[in-house]
C-alpha cells in the first residue's frame, strides 16, 4: 500500500497515485524567514461533550470526567491509554521571542495527541531546506489515538482496538507542505522525523498490549522510509545484552525519543520506560547514514562515555531528550529530569569529547526555577505546573564564540497527566570553550514564550532556508524526468 497526500497553503489538496515525492506550486504559501525559530504548539479543542462521564473509553474503563479541559485528562487514571487528538500550529518567532506568524497545520492532514509530551519534535532536513515532524491521520477530538494500532501491524492484545496511520509531515522553506501516511509505531507514538538523502529517519515506540508479536517488535525504534510509502523498515535493533545484561521485553530497549544528524551520522536518545538504558546512541557507522538495504544489519551502540546502567536501576537519573552538536567535540543534551525538580542532571547538559570519550562538563539550570510552581491564567492553582527539565532543543554557534540554545521545558504538576501542562520555550547562551560549572555560573535561561491555558509547546527548530537557484533547477529537472501524471485536486478524507 502506498499513499501520499500533499496540502498547498491556500487550502487545496492533491493526491498522487505514485509513492514518489512531487514538487508543487507554492504561489499562495507563506515562506519561512531565514534565522527565525519555529515552535510546534497544540491547542485543546474538546468540549464537555467530547467525553461523557460514564462512557466506555477505548483503552478500557469508564470516564470519570467529561471532555472539559483540564479535568478531561483525569481519565488517564482509569484508562492508561487516554488521550484526545488536537490541532497542530507552527509558530514562527524571532530569536527574541517576537511572533512573526502562525501556521495552522490542517487537521485533515494530521493531528497530535494533546497530552503526549514526547510528540511533535521539529527537525531541519540535512540540507536545511525543510522541517519534518510526526502526527496522526485522525480528526481532532478522537480518543486514545496515540495507542491505536496501525494497518498491517495489528496487535490483538492492544486494548485500543482502533487502527490509525501515523503521518510524517514535511514543510518546505517556501511554505508548501507534503505528508506521508506510515504504518510505523503501532500501539504507541512516533516522536521525531528527519529528512536526509531522500529518506525519512524517524524514532518512536511501539506496542500497547500484553503480548509481543513480531510485527510490533519490528515496528519500533529507528525506522527508515521513503516519502509517499506507507511501509517502513526498522533500522538496527539495540538490546541490553550488548552491554552484558539479561534480555528485556522484546523491542522495548528501542524506546527512542530524540534524534539528530551530525556529520552524516544519526544519533538517538532514550530517556523513559523501565526497560533498556537511558542514554545517547549512535545508529550505524560514523559518517554513514543507514539505508533501507543495510537497515537490518545496522549497529546501534551507546556513545562512548555516556551512561550504560539499566533504566530500572537508573541511580544517575539520566533522562536525555533532544540533542545539539556545536562541533565534533561539544554536545548539548536536554535532560527531562525525574519530575521532582531536584534532579542534578535536569536541564541542559554540556558534554565534551576528550581522546575519543565523552565527559559531562556541567549542567545548566540557572533561570529554569526547577520545581517552582508558576501560575497560568485560567488554570486552578492546584494544577499549577513547575519546570522539571528540558525536552526538545535546537541551537547555533555564534561568531563571538558562544552557543545559543533554545529549548522546550518539561513539567510536573498535580494533574493526572502532566503531559497536558502548559509549558515554556526558553533560551540560554553558553561560552563554547567553557568546561567547568564555575565558569558558567553567570549563564542563565530566559523565557521566550509561555503556553497559555489549554496549550502545550512541543518542538523547536530554526526555519528552513530556500535552496540556491542552481539547486532548485536541478530538483525541477529531476522531477520532470519522473513522469508524474495529472494531479487530481480533491479533499482527502482521513
Amino acid at each position: 500500500m502506498k499513499s501520499k497526500k500533499s496540502w498547498i497553503a491556500a487550502g487545496r489538496f492533491a493526491t498522487i497515485s505514485t509513492g514518489m515525492l512531487g514538487v508543487f506550486s507554492a504561489a499562495h504559501a507563506q515562506p519561512f524567514v531565514p534565522g527565525d525559530l519555529v515552535v510546534s504548539r497544540s491547542v485543546y479543542m474538546g468540549s464537555a461533550s467530547t467525553v461523557v462521564v460514564g462512557q466506555n473509553l477505548p483503552g478500557g474503563g469508564q470516564a470519570i470526567a467529561n471532555g472539559s479541559y483540564p479535568n478531561v485528562f483525569a481519565n488517564e487514571s482509569v484508562d492508561s491509554s487516554f488521550g484526545v487528538t488536537s490541532p497542530i500550529f507552527l509558530d514562527e518567532i524571532k530569536t527574541n521571542g517576537a511572533l512573526d506568524k502562525v501556521i495552522a497545520v490542517p487537521d485533515s492532514l494530521l493531528t497530535t495527541s494533546f497530552p503526549s509530551k514526547s510528540e511533535l519534535a521539529l527537525n531541519l532536513s540535512q540540507d536545511h531546506h525543510s522541517l519534518t515532524f510526526m502526527g496522526y491521520a485522525s480528526p481532532i477530538n478522537h480518543l486514545d489515538v496515540s495507542n491505536s494500532n496501525t494497518p498491517n501491524h495489528f496487535d490483538p492484545t492492544n486494548p485500543v482496538g482502533t487502527t490509525v496511520q501515523r503521518v510524517i509531515a514535511q514543510y518546505n522553506a517556501n511554505g508548501s507542505v507534503s505528508a506521508t501516511n506510515v504504518n510505523s509505531y503501532s500501539g504507541n507514538n512516533g516522536r521525531a522525523a528527519i529528512y536526509a538523502n531522500g529518506n525519512y529517519y524517524t524514532v518512536g515506540n511501539a506496542g500497547n498490549g500484553s503480548g509481543s508479536p513480531s510485527q510490533i517488535v519490528d515496528n519500533t525504534g529507528v525506522q527508515i522510509s521513503k516519502p509517499g510509502q506507507s511501509e517502513t523498515t526498522m533500522v538496527g535493533n539495540y538490546s541490553v545484552t550488548q552491554n552484558g545484561y539479561k534480555a528485556d521485553k522484546p523491542g522495548k530497549d528501542n524506546n527512542f525519543r530524540g534524534e539528530t544528524i551530525f556529520n552524516n551520522t544519526l544519533y538517538v536518545t532514550k530517556g523513559s520506560g523501565s526497560n533498556g538504558i537511558d542514554t545517547v546512541y549512535q545508529v550505524g557507522n560514523a559518517g554513514s547514514l543507514p539505508t533501507i538495504s543495510n537497515a537490518a544489519n545496522t549497529p546501534i551502540t551507546i556513545v562512548t562515555g555516556f551512561p550504560t546502567g539499566l533504566a530500572k536501576t537508573n541511580t544517575a537519573k539520566f533522562a536525555p531528550f533532544g540533542l545539539f552538536f556545536a562541533n565534533s567535540d561539544t554536545l548539548y543534551v536536554a535532560d527531562e529530569g525525574d519530575g521532582t525538580g531536584t534532579d542534578a542532571n535536569a536541564g541542559l547538559e554540556k558534554w565534551s569529547k576528550v581522546n575519543g570519550v565523552w565527559h559531562l562538563d556541567y549542567t545548566l539550570q540557572n533561570g529554569l526555577n526547577l520545581g517552582v510552581q508558576y501560575s497560568v491564567n485560567g488554570l486552578p492553582t492546584t494544577l499549577d505546573p513547575a519546570t522539571t527539565g528540558l525536552r526538545n532543543i535546537t541551537g547555533r554557534v555564534n561568531s563571538d564564540g558562544t552557543v545559543s540554545i533554545y529549548a522546550v521545558t518539561s513539567t510536573a504538576s498535580g494533574a493526572t497527566d502532566q503531559g497536558a501542562d502548559p509549558n515554556k520555550l526558553v533560551s540560554i547562551t553558553d561560552q563554547l570553550n567553557y568546561t567547568t560549572s564555575a565558569q558558567s555560573l553567570s549563564e542563565q535561561f530566559s523565557i521566550l514564550k509561555s503556553a497559555s491555558y489549554g496549550e502545550v509547546l512541543r518542538g523547536v527548530a530554526f526555519a528552513p532556508t530556500v535552496p540556491e537557484p542552481s539547486s532548485i533547477a536541478a530538483l525541477l529537472m529531476g522531477v520532470a524526468g519522473l513522469g508524474f501524471g495529472v494531479l487530481k485536486r480533491r479533499r482527502s478524507q482521513v
